[in-house]
């Protein structure tokens, strides 16, 4: 029975968002210095959240 909760592997949803918010921190992080990089990971990021929305439905 603990086995099951121990090995969950992550639905694509979770994965998905999971790389939403690692692009998004990168994004804040770059905003600083290299704007231009920046963007293109807000870009997308906003493309994921597209594909998360998508899954929705």
């Amino acid at each position: 029975m603990i086995w099951r909760y121990l090995f969950k592997t992550k639905t694509k949803k979770e994965k998905l968002n999971d790389l939403y918010y690692k692009k998004k921190e990168q994004a804040y992080r770059l905003s600083k210095t290299n704007r231009k990089e920046s963007d293109k990971l807000e870009k997308e990021a906003s493309d994921i959240l597209v594909e998360i929305d998508k899954l929705k439905e």
